[in-house]
């Protein structure tokens, strides 16, 4: 297992993708897409794979800078955290996508399932290598998870909306196999969707997680949100589906904390987990002081031991422009090292 210094800091996955590689007006306009939509990149395709190297290694760069501990591809290559996958998979209608209800009630396009889920390719682990000749950092890929990629697709085939969360974990499970032999550190779940289906989520949801999980060769994490600050203004405060998670497989559960002013006493709802407490709001986009950031650190460390906790934003930072992105990343980073210097 990996070695974590005291309190370390991470992005929980997405950074800001340059204006100059995807159309972040049309991109913030709209909600995530569930769908590939190849129309948001700006570069010709024959130019799209190396901008997006370029960026990528920007994403690592500031992240670099920023002094963070675990560094992540930034998700750049995306045009959201679950399309890119959910649609690199047998069984999906590329060509007549299915319909589904956001979670803030609007119907959008998403995959059609017509026929067995199962993983085609690597998707996501074929880039590792590539990453780790650029960083020495502890490295973290995410994926979306098997509960949220059922909740976003058009069941046109399984018996059951839990029989296919089965099968996107078991397309999950390959892939995250395939990253750990890749040599990544840390793999993350995106499981948005527990928060936003509790009732589902009851059912099924922690089966699917540890199937997805299951046999893992490092670290895990389980990342739940109420979605993006940029799309959703007003959060509950508190979670509809966070205590059953204590005793899924996943190592680490990563949670936002900051936008939606959650009491820190929630953190004692997942006693046997290592907890990513988000400390950037980041539907504010002024940025954090590292005084507010050590603030809502120390709130944290009040009911939570140092060795259980992980300094992050509340999710991910894809829809900030790159500069606010960075100096909230940057204090992130220096609130932490305030925390520190003053002593545990």
């Amino acid at each position: 297992m990996i070695e974590y210094p005291m309190l370390p800091t991470g992005l929980v996955g997405s950074y800001a993708q340059p204006g100059w590689l995807i159309d972040k007006t049309r991109l913030g306009e709209r909600l995530p897409p569930r769908v590939l939509l190849h129309e948001l990149w700006k570069p010709d395709a024959d130019d799209l794979a190396q901008a997006q190297d370029d960026a990528t290694l920007l994403a690592l760069q500031d992240q670099h800078r920023a002094g963070v501990d675990i560094v992540t591809d930034g998700e750049i290559r995306r045009e959201s955290y679950s399309n890119r996958f959910a649609n690199a998979l047998h069984g999906i209608d590329l060509d007549q996508p299915g319909e589904a209800v956001d979670r803030t009630g609007k119907r959008v396009p998403v995959p059609r399932v017509t026929g067995p889920v199962k993983r085609a390719r690597a998707v996501e682990a074929a880039f590792v290598p590539w990453l780790k000749q650029h960083t020495g950092k502890l490295l973290k890929i995410t994926l979306p998870g098997p509960f949220t990629m059922a909740q976003q697709a058009q069941n046109d085939y399984y018996a059951s909306e839990a029989e296919l969360a089965m099968a996107y974990a078991a397309a999950v499970n390959e892939e995250m196999h395939a990253l750990f032999e890749a040599g990544v550190d840390i793999v993350q779940l995106d499981e948005p969707y527990v928060q936003a289906r509790p009732e589902a989520a009851q059912e099924y949801a922690v089966a699917a997680i540890d199937a997805a999980l299951a046999g893992a060769a490092g670290p895990t994490v389980l990342h739940v949100c109420f979605g993006y600050g940029k799309h959703v203004e007003n959060k509950p405060e508190g979670y509809a589906f966070l205590e059953e998670l204590d005793a899924c497989n996943a190592d680490e559960v990563s949670i936002e904390c900051a936008q939606p002013r959650l009491k820190m006493d929630v953190l004692q709802l997942l006693p046997n987990k290592r907890i990513h407490v988000g400390v950037l709001d980041l539907r504010d986009t002024t940025v954090e002081t590292p005084e507010l950031v050590a603030e809502r650190i120390r709130a944290a460390l009040a009911v939570l031991p140092a060795e259980r906790m992980v300094v992050a934003p509340d999710c991910g930072m894809k829809y900030l422009s790159r500069e606010v992105a960075y100096n909230k990343l940057a204090n992130m980073v220096e609130g932490r090292n305030l925390v520190l210097r003053e002593g545990l």
